[in-house]
């Protein structure tokens, strides 16, 4: 064998290993995909509804009565799988836990089970195009995803507290500018309670809605009194950033340099 075949041999097995690479790391979030796909084919989004709520009301809160702990255990799952293939009206799972659950428990149950979601298409995400990304930024590129990244806890906290951002873009944007998974949890989980609580408490009073022939009103996160405390809660999580960008500029320190 010449040196020119051995050459070319070595490309083609670089560029079969590269292939079968790609593959892999593309292959958790086609999953994820596929499963939206399948969803919409057997049109299971459709129950993600305030009709099929109030349709099947009291045969959900009988058989709640019946089996608690498995009713729990199956909400987490459902409502992690719905958070992990970006289903549309996730947020109708949210009304359903005050519903199922009540305020308290029923938040706390979307706060674990939304952070359990978001965390496997996160995984998923960043292990598909993590590596593509960043070999393909650069210049001021480059510097909003360092600077995302240094202060990745801040900016995410903002993200999940301001109610106009939506979910799925906010799993997917941190896996590919580096931001860790412990930063990406914490803020995650910290981060839409919140907003949870509130939609969790209207599921609370929803059988009172339906009682009267009412439809729960959505835009209540818009309301002054609920969007206000939220957008406080996201100026406050970026104190940090502010403070070290300070720090960084000298502000606030004397001439002497004390």
């Amino acid at each position: 064998m010449t040196d020119n075949e051995s050459i070319a041999e070595t490309i083609a097995e670089t560029s079969s290993g590269a292939r079968k690479l790609a593959v892999k790391r593309l292959l958790p979030f086609a999953v994820l995909i596929a499963a939206l796909i399948v969803t919409f084919s057997l049109d299971l989004h459709q129950y993600l509804s305030f009709d099929s709520l109030k349709e099947n009301r009291e045969t959900i809160l009988e058989w709640r009565s019946s089996n608690a702990v498995l009713a729990a255990l199956l909400f987490v799952l459902v409502y992690a799988a719905a958070i992990a293939i970006s289903l549309p009206g996730a947020i109708w799972l949210t009304i359903a836990s005050g519903f199922l659950f009540g305020t308290l428990q029923g938040g706390l149950l979307v706060v674990f089970a939304a952070t359990l979601g978001a965390t496997i298409i996160f995984l998923a995400a960043r292990y598909a195009f993590a590596d593509f990304f960043h070999a393909k930024v650069s210049g001021l590129l480059k510097q909003v995803e360092e600077g995302f990244r240094k202060d990745a806890v801040s900016y995410l906290l903002f993200l999940r507290f301001v109610p106009v951002f939506p979910f799925w873009l906010v799993n997917l944007v941190p896996a590919v500018l580096g931001v860790s998974l412990p930063a990406y949890v914490i803020a995650t989980f910290f981060g839409i309670i919140p907003g949870t609580m509130v939609f969790a408490s209207l599921g609370n009073g929803i059988g009172h809605l339906i009682d009267q022939g009412r439809t729960p009103d959505l835009g209540i996160i818009f309301d002054l009194q609920v969007l206000g405390p939220l957008l406080a809660l996201a100026l406050l999580s970026l104190i940090p950033v502010a403070y070290k960008h300070r720090s960084a500029f000298g502000i606030g320190k004397n001439k002497a340099g004390g």
